[in-house]
């Protein structure tokens, strides 16, 4: 027994020994597994990409055997991987590069600040963007810019900032590039803002939906096919810096399959991803969403993702968001609820029929408890003559789900993932349908309670951050971005609820819990050595965690400070003149 101390003593003396047998030893670490079993340990040993023992540091050892990289941890907190189960990553990895984010910044005046540094350096031809995961309630001045403010720090180089999926800025110089003028009609679905003689300010509202917004994004100039690796690259580590390890791609506006995943396609056949990521394919235009995903179930067969695969997951798995634009009913606040057309039932069947009988897993975007109960309706009906019992399938959002709905969803073997919009748009909620609303938006535990899969998200980029840890914040303290008591104690849950459903909730939506999403024997290597101690930091503290080392599919893709010297080194961000080589992350 003196020696087996000793021989602990020196292994902790060590921070780094040769790897000569695909086997990592974590000793000296605060492991929070997950595991109801289980729930803590203090060492673990990974061998190539399953965990093969979680306990003490002497079962490790043991289990290890000659030669692993050794890694101390230093007495930090050990997680699983967090698994975003509702994003835009691929999307929003093609455009990390050219954006620059207000996530977490803490004034008005620093924002215009970085406003303004970024647009003196950014080239002839290409545009200063901010798109999403700020408020105005973050900011100390707690109100939003001016135009007048917009136009004097970006001046002649065209600049789009984008607030929620609500309305957006266009300085004069973005207005005379998309030759926007008194003359340009309003497009379908929104709104040019006009002064008094009919000239536009540079205001685009989404009067009532979101496709002014997308449709104006997607006219802005787009990095080369380099840069977008290198972006996409860049928006992994980002995301593998926060402890991520996967993101569940919910498709998005203007990102068409399978031109617009040429990027991701890339790297993960030259083995580059360091995320897993099962996406969603998102019908593009209104009136041809079926013709969609006929042709993407003749193309696409969907298969589950086998236990002993070696490296990221990287597929389709199912169909939507938007399965439908007339069941879309975006979450704009400062309108009223949206009337969605009577044509939603018939249109919605055809395509449901169809993904069932491909035996296709399927998400539906929907935010009020009106849409959800007319989506119900379908399903019920198609569920009468070809079951979905034992299909994947979930709602996204549903922040004001009713309790009958939720049991209807529970009858029909359905999930739902959860988002922290109303971190975001909290205050503008309690402003249109008050405070006892905002409250049980969603109601959470009422969610759990009925026993129905709950996977944890962010929404990111466009409207909330892709930061998890402001996502977990939002759900344990029911606080906003801006620290208003918004969600009730009755739907808040507990830190370790809460990393439960932004690791295995997710992964248990997708019926692939069994392998992921815990630090168990047997699961595959996703863990995360957190910088501080997760349980025990005061509350406010939660949003600005991050990882201080990453390991997804037993491979180390992230390490900063002391480990930084396990991790691969990052690449240099391209084009030079990108935000993210002067600001990086606001998220410190």
């Amino acid at each position: 027994m003196k020696y087996w101390f000793l021989f602990c003593a020196f292994l902790m003396a060590l921070p780094v020994q040769a790897q000569v047998n695909n086997t990592t030893l974590i000793i000296n670490g605060k492991i929070i597994t997950l595991d109801d079993e289980q729930p803590s340990a203090s060492a673990m040993v990974i061998r190539n990409n399953k965990i093969v023992y979680v306990g003490s540091a002497q079962g490790a050892v043991e289990s290890a055997g000659n030669g692993p990289l050794l890694i101390d941890a230093k007495g930090k907190t050990i997680i699983p991987g967090l698994f975003d189960s509702h994003q835009h990553v691929i999307r929003g990895g093609r455009f990390y590069n050219a954006e620059l984010r207000w996530d977490q910044v803490g004034s008005l005046k620093e924002a215009l600040q970085l406003l303004k540094a970024q647009a003196a350096r950014t080239p002839k031809g290409q545009w200063v963007r901010v798109v999403g995961g700020w408020n105005e309630f973050q900011f100390k001045e707690k109100r939003l810019p001016t135009m007048q403010e917009i136009e004097a720090a970006t001046g002649d180089v065209p600049a789009f900032v984008l607030y929620l999926y609500a309305k957006a800025w266009l300085n004069k110089a973005a207005l005379k590039e998309l030759k926007i003028t008194a003359d340009t009609p309003n497009p379908p679905g929104g709104l040019i803002e006009r002064d008094a003689s009919g000239h536009p300010t540079g205001m685009l509202i989404a009067e009532p939906n979101a496709f002014i917004l997308y449709s104006t994004l997607s006219r802005l100039p787009e990095l080369s096919f380099q840069e977008q690796l290198n972006s996409t690259r860049q928006y992994m580590r980002e995301l593998n810096s926060l402890g991520v390890t996967g993101v569940m791609d919910a498709g998005g506006g203007f990102q068409n399959y399978p031109s617009d995943y040429r990027v991701t396609d890339s790297l993960f056949h030259s083995g580059q991803l360091t995320l897993r990521i099962p996406f969603y394919l998102f019908a593009q235009k209104r009136g041809t969403e079926l013709q969609d995903y006929e042709r993407w179930t003749e193309l696409v067969t969907i298969e589950g993702v086998q236990d002993c695969q070696t490296g990221p997951d990287y597929q389709v798995s199912g169909a939507g968001e938007n399965l439908l634009a007339d069941a879309a009913d975006f979450e704009n606040f400062l309108l009223p609820r949206p009337e969605l057309p009577v044509t939603l039932e018939k249109n919605l069947e055809v395509i449901l029929e169809r993904l069932v009988k491909n035996k296709w897993p399927f998400r539906i975007h929907a935010t009020y408890n009106e849409s959800i109960s007319r989506d119900l309706a379908v399903l019920e009906k198609v569920n009468a003559r070809t079951p979905i019992q034992g299909l994947p399938w979930f709602f996204d959002h549903a922040e004001t789900i009713s309790e009958e709905n939720i049991n209807r969803i529970k009858k029909l073997g359905g999930g739902i993932a959860i988002q922290n919009r109303m971190a975001y748009q909290g205050e503008l909620f309690v402003r249109r349908y008050g405070r006892s609303a905002a409250e049980n938006s969603p109601p959470v535990n009422k969610i759990l309670a009925a026993g129905i899969p709950v996977g944890l998200g962010t929404d990111g980029t466009r409207v909330s951050s892709y930061n998890p840890w402001m996502s977990i914040y939002w759900i344990v303290t029911g606080k906003t971005a801006g620290k208003t008591a918004m969600l009730s104690a009755a739907n808040q849950v507990d830190r370790v609820r809460a990393l439960k459903l932004f690791s295995s909730g997710g992964y248990q939506l997708i019926r692939e819990d069994h392998a992921k999403g815990k630090l168990r024997e047997g699961y595959l290597a996703d863990v995360v050595i957190l910088d501080r101690d997760y349980l025990a930091i005061d509350e406010d503290s939660i949003p600005f965690i991050r990882a201080a080392l990453t390991i997804m599919d037993g491979k180390i893709v992230y390490g900063n400070e002391y480990f930084s010297n396990l991790a691969p080194k990052p690449v240099p961000v391209i084009p030079v003149w990108s935000p993210v080589n002067f600001f990086r992350s606001q998220i410190r």
